[in-house]
């Protein structure tokens, strides 16, 4: 510990040193107020505040009359990048798997063509996939993609790659854009996800390029106790990135 750190912030570090080891997991016991007033010396007001500042940072589970817990993190992606479902999920050596909803050939709203920056609507292929991690649903992908510059992406099977992975390999993409809003799913997301109405939900909009052109467009829906979304990125000295 830190012992030029105030004391809260010194049992703080403590126990973010044992979460982060993790030599406790999610769902561990950790010390009591009473038990870390005892262990370090302190007042209980101190080792209430330390363990309540770590509950509403989110590494704390805390449950009247029973205990204060070790909480469950939610998985996170990249905002910033364009990152592979799959791979993040390996990654933390859990199991990927997904079910494909919806594979089609449609025509393009004036919405959708704004989106492809057409002047009118064209044809387009359209998927929607659910994607797991240990079997638990943690994305609900809608994806529309440009048939003049994927030809063959609807022939695809998309339960042994995933789209990202398809696209990636097949087309190189110079730009990409990222929007994010929280919303309520719907009925038919919350059957898809495996979540309760009440469960609110990330959606991240985004748009790649190549060459000029708008490849594809995707909406991925997350359940919002089971992602989050993230950016790092280095700056110049007034905070602007590079």
């Amino acid at each position: 510990m830190n012992v030029l750190l105030p004391l809260y912030a010194q049992v703080k570090d403590h126990i973010l040193g044992h979460i982060t080891s993790g030599a406790w997991a999610a769902g561990a016991r950790v010390p009591s107020e009473n038990e870390l007033v005892e262990s370090f010396g302190i007042s209980r007001m101190t080792a209430n505040r330390a363990l309540r500042e770590l509950a509403d940072d989110g590494y704390l589970a805390r449950v009247p009359g029973v205990g204060t817990f070790v909480k469950q993190q939610a998985a996170h992606t990249s905002m910033m990048e364009l990152r592979n479902i799959a791979e993040e999920i390996e990654a933390r050596g859990h199991i990927h798997s997904s079910r494909l909803i919806t594979r089609e050939k449609i025509m393009a709203n004036y919405a959708l063509a704004e989106e492809f920056e057409w002047p009118a609507p064209k044809p387009l292929f359209h998927i929607i996939v659910v994607h797991e991690e240990n079997g638990l649903p943690v994305q609900l992908e809608y994806r529309w993609v440009n048939p003049s510059i994927a030809a063959d992406f609807l022939i695809q099977n998309f339960t042994r790659q995933t789209t990202t992975t398809y696209l990636m390999n097949t087309i190189p993409v110079d730009e990409l854009e990222h929007s994010v809003e929280a919303i309520m799913a719907d009925t038919d997301q919350q059957k898809l996800l495996g979540i309760k109405p009440v469960e609110p939900c990330l959606a991240l909009h985004r748009r790649s390029w190549s060459k000029g052109q708008v490849v594809t467009v995707a909406t991925l829906v997350y359940p919002a106790s089971r992602y989050a979304l993230y950016s790092r990125y280095k700056t110049n000295a007034q905070g602007k990135p590079l």
